[in-house]
Formats: structure tokens, C-alpha cells, sequence
């Protein structure tokens, strides 16, 4: 009997379109062992730039990223744009971001109140938001500033597109277990006037459930106490996040390839989140 091959080192990433020092993109670094998700380290990058340069580092690794890898089918129908998927993405990345914006008002403003936005497939499932938005979360564009460094360095996109098979990219969205964990309790702000000790208290729960491996996809992490109470004190949630994202990425790992267990029928234009 052929021995089982190593899992890859794991890599959760919360990202953000316009990086700096006060709010960086968030990578947590791990792996499983002995069926648990060990946390080895939080980095943080700064800048677009430092992010690219990381993604073009020789692997092994898989990764679950905080950002949308699709646009809606609907939406890239409707504006007549590629329907496949690299070259909607260069078409899309072709653009500024004040054409993007002006150009998906335009497709929300000919639409019926309460059906503005078009969805992916699974945004509802997951609880995420639209792609195509670019406000309150300008998930738009994080796609723009993130796809096009994930194809420069030629990572692999299961479902997706072909890239390195020692480098493999997932889209993840930690908000799909956290709100399985806390419900409707929010744990995160930016604005230090909204970090309230209920927040507080909701991350304390959060982190909690996660050692306790009180997911469905019954995943406990494994932390040291200095880890715990930075993921605590965090007070943005942005390490937090990078967190769930790497638990994301330890489960699909599990499942292995091909698609790491996202669906045969995910729509490879718009893709999938993990675990949704």
C-alpha cells in the first residue's frame, strides 16, 4: 500500500484592495496535523506589491483567499463581456476602477428595487456578498486588485484556470463560519468608536468555538496563548479572518483534488467558495 502523500503547508489570507501598514493583507500560515489546524504564524503585507511578490514565491502550498475569483454569469452576460473566464478576467482587469463602478451602477440602475445586484451561483448559500459590488464591501474591486496577481504569478485555480499544481489558490470567505458559530453577533470594526467590549467578547467566543472544533467541518485549531490573544485583540478581525480562512483551506485540503470539495456542476465563470 503507497503511503499517503504530506498535506501542503495551509495559507488563510484576508485581503484588502488598498493595503498599508494600519490595515495590511493578513496571511495565516499552518498545517494540519494529527487532524488539527496548527497556526504557525500571522504575517502581514503592506503593500499590492509585497502580496504579488509572496504569491510568485515557489510553493508547496494551498491557500483560502478572502476575495472573489467571479463575476456573476448574469452580469457578464448582460454586458456582453467574455464568457470565459481568462479572458473576462483580462477584459476586467483592463479596467479603472472608476469605469467599473460606473459601469455596474448603470447594470443596477435598469434593475427593479431589491434585485439591484446580480449574484454568483452560491452567494446566498454562502451569505457572501455580490461580486460586483464596490461599496460596504468593495468586493468588486478586491477582485481587480487580486485576480490579476494570482494569474501574474501563476498559481493554480482549481475549477478555474491551470497554473502551478504546487501552488493551489481556493476562494474562501471566513464570514460563512463565523456567522455559523456566532449567528448575527458582529466581532469586527475598523472604526475604533465601534470596537465595543461586545465585539470583544464575540471574538473571545469565536476563537473559543474554533479550538473546540465546533464547525460542521469539525476542525479544531491549535494555539499557543500568545496566538490566542493576538487573534483576540485584533480588534478589526482582519488576523481573526485570515484565521477562518485558513481552517477553510485545512478542509479542503482534506478533500484533495481535483476540486478540493467544491461541486463537479461549480460554474467555471463564476467558481465557488470553499465549503459553501
Amino acid at each position: 500500500m503507497s503511503a499517503a502523500l504530506p498535506a501542503p503547508p495551509l495559507v488563510g489570507c484576508d485581503f484588502s484592495s488598498s493595503p498599508t501598514r494600519r490595515k495590511p493583507i493578513v496571511l495565516a500560515h499552518g498545517a494540519v496535523t494529527s487532524g488539527r489546524v496548527v497556526l504557525s504564524r500571522l504575517e502581514r503585507l503592506e503593500s499590492l506589491q509585497s502580496f504579488g511578490h509572496w504569491l510568485a514565491q515557489p510553493g508547496p502550498w494551498l491557500g483560502g483567499f478572502d476575495f472573489p475569483f467571479g463575476l456573476p454569469r448574469e452580469l457578464v452576460e448582460t454586458l456582453g463581456w467574455p464568457l470565459q473566464w481568462r479572458e473576462c478576467m483580462a477584459h476586467y482587469a483592463g479596467l479603472s476602477r472608476e469605469q467599473i463602478r460606473g459601469t455596474f451602477a448603470g447594470f443596477c440602475d435598469a434593475r427593479p428595487v431589491g434585485g439591484k445586484f446580480a449574484h454568483r451561483a452560491f452567494d446566498r448559500r454562502a451569505g457572501s456578498s455580490p461580486s460586483m459590488k464596490w461599496v460596504n464591501p468593495p468586493v468588486a474591486y478586491m477582485l481587480h486588485a487580486a485576480v490579476p496577481l494570482l494569474l501574474a504569478a501563476g498559481v493554480h485555480l482549481p475549477g478555474l484556470h491551470a497554473g502551478d499544481p504546487q501552488r493551489i489558490a481556493l476562494e474562501a470567505y471566513p464570514g460563512l463560519l463565523a456567522r455559523e458559530l456566532l449567528g448575527n453577533r458582529s466581532y469586527k470594526a475598523d472604526d475604533k468608536a465601534r470596537q465595543t467590549p461586545e465585539r470583544l467578547i464575540a471574538r473571545k467566543d469565536l476563537v473559543h468555538a474554533l479550538e473546540m472544533g465546533a464547525t460542521r467541518l469539525a476542525l479544531r485549531i491549535k494555539l499557543t496563548n500568545a496566538q490566542r490573544d493576538t487573534l483576540v485583540e485584533d480588534a478589526s478581525g482582519d488576523s481573526l479572518d485570515a484565521v477562518l480562512c485558513l481552517v477553510q483551506a485545512a478542509w479542503a485540503a482534506l478533500q484533495g483534488g481535483p476540486l478540493y470539495g467544491m461541486p463537479p456542476q461549480l460554474d467555471p465563470l463564476e467558481g465557488w467558495i470553499i465549503s459553501a
